[in-house]
């Protein structure tokens, strides 16, 4: 039996459409991580970029449990002494509604090259408006 290896030129690429509104911050963020990654093909390696392009719309109105949007909180240190600053989540989003989806994809992906080059495949729009209309995106349900 032979192993099949896809080379990166004969890749065909789709685009999907995640809606966060009322879904859970995690579980969008883990489909959303799945489908950059390629893990939803059967062609799958995990040293290629396999993965499609993902379009997250409606990501301030992503769900929290429990009392996670007052009490989550996330850190920044600006590696001077005391230097730490914290933010929690209902001030991120008021600052940048796209932010907590987009740090919460980034790591659930690999670190490094592989890493940032899938992260550069995920476009996230705090509203229901998008400019991917042309790239005809398919609709996934969570």
């Amino acid at each position: 039996m032979k192993t099949i290896f896809v080379k990166p030129l004969t890749i065909q690429k789709k685009w999907y459409l995640i809606d966060a509104e009322g879904k859970e911050l995690g579980k969008v963020a883990v489909a959303a991580a799945r489908i950059l990654r390629g893990k939803n093909k059967p062609e799958f390696v995990p040293h290629q970029d396999m993965g499609d392009y993902v379009i997250i719309i409606n990501a301030e109105k992503a769900a929290l449990s429990g009392n996670k949007y007052q009490d989550k909180m996330y850190y920044r240190h600006s590696n001077y002494p005391g230097g730490l600053r914290q933010t929690s989540y209902a001030d991120m989003v008021k600052r940048n509604p796209v932010y907590p989806m987009e740090r919460a994809v980034h790591g659930m992906l690999p670190r490094g090259p592989l890493g940032r080059k899938l992260y550069t495949n995920m476009k996230v729009y705090a509203g229901n408006k998008h400019q991917h209309q042309a790239q005809q995106p398919i609709k996934v349900e969570i």
